[in-house]
């Protein structure tokens, strides 16, 4: 077991510089030993100003340094594939932003990878890590709704809602962009945490704002991206479930989660609208008796919180990444939870192409079978 400090490289310096730099600086075992920036003198101003000693501007000379054993990469989604194949080929470590790639068999081929390099990779699926979802998961486990007869998710934010916004990679289906796959991906890797696998599923996409000005050029540009999706999903035990996920539109409640049952209901839910990790509060009821709030544990509360939530979440994500590079074995959430997830971003995509339910496969078949399915 190696108990030392991992020597980490910070691969994408906009939600690398405000979450993941920090947040690696916190962890106690974890040094960021160099920055990447495709715009070289970026890169030494990112690495001036973080006190990082490396800079570089190719993710090949990222992984022949000797101080960098593990890689973080927070690039705009179609830049994963290639750089995530090259930080495993040269067996270093790797934590991976979602969506991990821009469909599932490039993502199940970066799987099979990391398990032949023998290397740990892990997926930045933080509502894994958030106290008042670990609460949830704790009291669903516990029994508390009984056998489960609906769940609804309402995931509502404003993050695209101003039309002058501009054009960019997120308005390109193509480079992964769109609202199923900033926030789905992580929709659906906590339904499948919490509830299980997904036997069949039905997708709406949409796009309220079709054109934006991209900046290079000040011309009208088409968004084919998806700002709003509406999901029907049917888990593999049963249970229907109703996800609405929307960046367009200015919402009281941002994030909701309702599990309802035969025993009781539980909701889990917060009015933050800036900050989508801190203020999520759990309620529970009995049948006939009132929603009242269930208080969240010291246990799992975060020890330090941050202005930006979302370094305290990836704090944890962190701290599970080293422990499973500690231990060689891999650690959830890993890139199997990442393929499963960006499996079902597919289906939903088809689904929404062919205006139909559409069946998921199993996982495990999914990963061992040569074919994809599609």
């Amino acid at each position: 077991m190696n108990q030392g400090v991992i020597g980490v490289a910070v691969v994408g310096t906009g939600f690398g510089q405000k979450v993941h730099i920090p947040g690696f600086q916190a962890h106690p075992r974890t040094q960021v030993v160099a920055v990447y920036n495709q715009d070289i003198e970026k890169a030494k101003a990112i690495a001036q100003t973080h006190n990082v000693p490396h800079a570089c501007d190719t993710i090949a000379d990222i992984v022949a340094l000797n101080e960098v054993q593990a890689v973080s990469i927070s690039t705009p989604p179609f830049m994963h594939y290639e750089m995530a194949k090259t930080v495993l080929q040269a067996g270093k470590h790797l934590l991976l932003e979602k969506p991990v790639t821009l469909n599932a068999a490039e993502a199940k081929e970066l799987y099979q990878l990391a398990k032949q390099k023998g290397v740990i990779a892990t997926v930045d699926f933080e509502f894994r890590f958030v106290p008042g979802w670990q609460f949830l998961s704790e009291l669903i486990s516990q029994d508390y709704v009984g056998v489960k007869r609906l769940i609804r998710i309402d995931w509502l934010g404003a993050s695209r809602a101003d039309a002058s916004r501009p054009w960019n990679w997120y308005s390109r289906q193509d480079q992964g962009g769109g609202v199923l796959g900033s926030l789905g991906s992580h929709a659906f890797d906590y339904i499948y945490w919490l509830f299980g696998p997904i036997r069949r599923l039905n997708a709406h996409l949409s796009t309220a704002i079709p054109t934006r000005i991209d900046p290079a050029t000040g011309e009208s540009k088409l968004v084919d991206s998806d700002d709003t999706c509406m999901l029907m999903l049917e888990l593999a035990d049963g249970t229907p479930c109703q996800v609405s996920i929307s960046a367009v539109v200015h919402a009281p409640r941002p994030h909701w989660v309702e599990v309802y049952g035969d025993k009781g209901t539980l909701v889990l839910g917060s009015e933050n609208q800036k900050d989508y990790i801190h203020g999520f509060r759990v309620k529970g009821s009995r049948p006939g008796l009132p929603l009242t709030e269930i208080e969240i544990p010291n246990r799992l509360t975060f020890p330090k919180n941050y202005a930006d939530g979302r370094i305290s979440a990836f704090i944890r994500v962190i701290e599970q990444w080293v422990q499973g590079i500690d231990r060689g074995e891999a650690v959830a959430p890993s890139l199997r939870e990442g393929v499963y997830s960006q499996l079902l971003m597919d289906l939903a995509h088809q689904s929404n192409v062919r205006k139909s339910w559409v069946d998921v496969p199993d996982l495990k078949a999914f990963l061992s079978q040569n074919t994809n399915f599609f």
